[in-house]
């Protein structure tokens, strides 16, 4: 078959009268008939999750607190109306994310890990840079590099051009095999040291092989995404919405199917029931109640609002004459994401479990640019793939009314590191010896014991581009272009006016703390193999004119 499609391809490659977007055409639907005939998917299968003591002598409030952590993915930071915006100028609120904001701790300049997912939700798992695991750069499916590349050749964006780096992907590893090394030590094998019922559910991204996969670092069971649609889409219920002006979008829909597994990784895949947010919503409600007489961990990483941008016809709907097409869905899909937020709480609250429940919800970047819906993360600058403010500002809120007292508001720098190592606390588990962890413990904070810490410094790193803040002051230092971009976030928190030119001391202040973090870190597990220009201050579906603000991302 492969070679078949190798033919196919190196024959489309010569007909250079049919102009390249027809050529582009025909190789995502090469691409898609090999993913139609890679993805073996059977029907729908129950899931059966291990079920706890049917009660407890232990009193709920006199046991470690359960966890449950929610992932967002690619939620813009202006999405959430707790914030002030909620989507299409506030027509969409999010009343279940507020009300867990209202009800815990709100982190007010809190930090993803990275500005794309994997890097991040590596951060999260074990508390540590990809400075101290080498999980630097977001793993990309097989071809997604080279057919990115040739669908931006074949549109006129006004971009610099996206570079495939083929010497690159032929040395690294497979990817399948990039991943979270098998010795790195997860927040879920931390709990269970502590006896916990541990679960994921959703989005991984953290590798498919056995070692990297998510029953093999510390989770019970796992319900995986095995693919990326959120339901097929020919299916009568959905509303899509396609970006002719995305590459990436292009590729998603020819590559992606609809499909789960359980404990298994990339085989016996089946179908999910259900709008993929629902179902995991449903899956996890189910997990809950089969293990509410014992301490449990759920990490439910949803796949929402990443494209492809896909509703229920209930949700689009629901939302109101709200335009351009692709806004509408996307608000559906946030509304959706909303609920998903409220039922679980809800659960917890009919179970008899809110009281001592650790809720904690997050994204694990900013919103993205190439979607071309311009208010994301308002009033932020940049998008996902940058580490301007939009890219990389994150939601982070924590419930624990055991110990969290309502309406606690955080002003410490925080970022997805302090996550691994605020849940251990929290279930009274030691992080692992002979193991850096680089995140802080946020309980402190959260509780009032600890005073607000303006000074901390938090680092990122992707290549060639490293971004420090140190107190109140931020620099990007990049290759590509050659640049530095430097910002005192407490007189200009959205990033207007560069002093790097006017504060030569202060860049080399930065500068030092940025070599000296990169000096003692490890190399990358594999290289990066692509690297893509994303504009600042515009959408991809903006045009891009000489003297508009960019940067290359390298992964």
């Amino acid at each position: 078959m492969k070679t078949k499609i190798a033919l196919v391809l190196i024959g489309l490659a010569g007909f250079g009268a049919f102009g390249w977007v027809y050529r582009i055409d025909l190789l995502l639907m090469v691409v898609k008939y090999q993913s139609q005939r890679e993805f073996e998917v059977s029907a729908h299968r129950e899931i059966d999750w291990p079920a706890g003591p049917n009660d407890s002598s232990i009193p709920v409030d006199a046991r470690p607190p359960n966890v449950v952590l929610i992932v967002a993915d690619d939620l813009g930071y202006n999405d959430i109306s707790t914030f002030g915006g909620g989507v299409a100028g506030g027509r969409v609120q999010t009343p279940g994310i507020d009300q867990l904001a209202a009800e815990g701790a709100v982190f007010r300049q809190a930090y993803s890990g990275s500005a794309t997912c994997a890097p991040s939700r590596a951060m999260i798992m074990t508390g540590r840079y990809p400075t101290s695991t080498g999980l630097e750069f977001t793993p990309t499916p097989s071809g997604m590099a080279p057919m990115i590349a040739k669908i931006t050749d074949s549109m006129d964006r006004g971009l610099p051009a996206t570079h495939f780096n083929k010497e690159a992907a032929e040395v690294a590893l497979p990817y399948e095999l990039q991943g979270l090394p098998a010795d790195e030590v997860t927040v879920a094998e931390v709990l269970k040291t502590k006896g916990y019922q541990t679960a994921h559910i959703g989005k991984w991204h953290l590798g498919r092989s056995a070692g990297s996969l998510p029953h093999d670092q510390g989770f019970d069971d796992s319900l995986l995404m095995a693919s990326g649609l959120f339901l097929p889409e020919d299916d009568p219920n959905v509303v899509n919405a396609k970006l002719p002006f995305d590459p990436i979008d292009q590729f998603l829909w020819a590559r992606m199917v609809y499909a789960a597994s359980f404990n298994t990784g990339d085989v016996n895949r089946f179908r999910p029931k259900g709008y993929l947010t629902d179902y995991w919503t449903d899956e996890s409600i189910k997990f809950i109640r089969a293990n509410r007489n014992r301490p449990f961990f759920l990490y439910l990483a949803h796949w929402a609002t990443h494209t492809p941008l896909q509703a229920t016809r209930e949700d689009y709907e629901a939302v109101g004459d709200i335009k351009p097409h692709r806004l509408r869905v996307y608000a559906a899909m946030v509304r959706a994401l909303d609920r998903s937020v409220a039922r679980i709480t809800e659960t917890l609250e009919a179970e008899g479990l809110a009281n001592n429940t650790v809720i904690i919800f997050t994204s694990d970047n900013g919103g993205a640019g190439y979607l071309g819906l311009p208010e994301l993360n308002a009033p932020y600058r940049g998008w996902k793939l940058t580490a301007f403010e939009g890219g990389i500002r994150a939601p982070l809120f924590i419930k624990w009314p055991q110990r969290i007292p309502q309406g606690t508001a955080v002003e410490t720098p925080v970022a997805h590191i302090d996550l691994m190592p605020t849940v251990a606390s929290a279930a009274g588990a030691s992080t692992p010896e002979g193991i850096e962890i680089d995140g802080i413990d946020l309980l402190p904070l959260a509780t009032g014991q600890a005073e607000d810490d303006q000074t901390r410094t938090l680092f990122w790193h992707s290549g060639y581009y490293r971004i420090v803040r140190h107190g109140d002051w931020k620099l990007q230092v990049s290759e590509r272009p050659n640049k530095q971009w430097l910002y005192n976030l407490a007189e200009d928190p959205t990033e207007q006016h560069n002093l790097a030119q006017h504060r030569p001391d202060k860049v080399a202040e930065l500068v030092a703390l940025l070599d000296q973090h990169k000096e003692h870190g490890r190399p990358p597990l594999y290289p990066y193999v692509m690297e893509i220009p994303v504009a600042v201050d515009k959408t991809l579906a903006e045009g891009f004119v000489p003297g508009d603000e960019f940067i290359y991302w390298p992964n």
